[in-house]
């Protein structure tokens, strides 16, 4: 198949550009920093039509993953450069759908699993799953997520492409051992032996490992019937304080240092970076995904976690 990703470059997107390369399809990855790589790479601003418009002529399916990183402070400028990132690559994406003589067949937009409500009560899908912003107590950091989450959404909802068949991607975290990825962040932690529960522990965290998800992004390419909210995630989230023990588990780690609140808020001044990505609670479930047929090879954390520690000491890391 003839693939293109914009915002391929980043972590997510050299896990699908990889996998689908080696699958043996045609990968145009389209980035403000094109790079050589084993598959071809084409410059674009993620705002303005340009000449990588000739990408989508004929091409079996578009993967959009533009979006400035979310790993900042949440000041005034990076809140309008994480909202506008998104927003505006999705309309001019859907621009260069809508003049094209042969359009893409399908187009899979990246969401996030965030524009689900804080919640320990039951797990989120895509038909009750609850999207809204105003729990008790919620900071003013999570209600702009889910803002950004919806206005990303609404974007591609917007957007004029009658003959291109539109998915919502509603992401977890992509766990791989790529230096640098929110796995390998976490593993350091483990190392370290401060990988103990954040806060009280008791937030759910889901997750999906990388050859899930390229999967499932292929799966969503070939099942037509598929469209709307989609759902990307391993079945089976899990505690705060279990994903760590798991975790330390899986490296041989016997023991990781808590952290509480205080000390998160703390060390996320000191990172620039903030605590919603690790404090809110995300219990997400793939519903449509299972429903389809999809399998997942990695359902469970133990099994996902001893296959990238196993792939991190592969690569000469101890």
């Amino acid at each position: 198949m003839k693939i293109v990703i914009p915002g391929g470059s980043g972590q997510v997107g050299t896990v699908l550009a990889r996998a689908f390369h080696q699958g043996g399809h045609d990968v145009s990855v389209l980035s403000r920093t094109p790079a050589t790589k084993p598959w071809r790479t084409v410059a674009w601003d993620g705002d303005t039509l340009g000449d990588w418009v000739a990408e989508f002529e004929g091409a079996d399916a578009i993967v959009n993953l533009t979006g400035q990183s979310v790993n900042c402070r949440y000041n005034d400028h990076n809140r309008r450069v994480i909202k506008d990132s998104r927003v505006k690559s999705t309309r001019v994406v859907g621009d260069a759908i809508a003049q094209a003589w042969k359009p893409p067949r399908v187009w899979l937009q990246a969401s996030t699993a965030t524009i689900y409500a804080h919640r320990f009560d039951a797990p989120n899908d895509e038909a009750t799953g609850v999207i809204d912003g105003s729990e008790p107590n919620a900071p003013d950091t999570w209600r702009f997520s889910i803002d950004v989450a919806t206005s990303w959404e609404r974007a591609l909802n917007e957007s004029p492409a009658p003959n291109t068949r539109k998915v919502l991607m509603r992401s977890a975290i992509v766990m791989n051992p790529d230096p640098g990825s929110p796995f390998s962040t976490l593993l350091q932690l483990v190392k370290l032996g401060l990988g103990g529960a954040a806060g009280d522990g008791r937030q759910y965290m889901s997750w999906i490992h990388d050859q899930d998800f390229a999967n499932a992004v292929l799966w969503l390419i070939e099942h037509e019937e598929l469209e709307g909210p989609v759902n990307l995630a391993a079945p089976n989230p899990l505690t705060n304080a279990e994903f760590m023990r798991v975790l330390r588990s899986a490296w041989g780690m016997p023991f990781g240092l808590p952290a509480t609140e205080w000390m998160l808020e703390l060390g996320a001044f000191i990172l620039q970076s903030e605590t919603e990505l690790i404090l809110k609670s995300r219990r997400v479930v793939p519903a449509r995904l299972l429903q389809s047929g999809f399998a997942f090879q990695f359902p469970t954390w133990a099994d996902a976690a001893r296959e990238l520690c196993k792939r991190v000491r592969g690569n000469g890391n101890r």
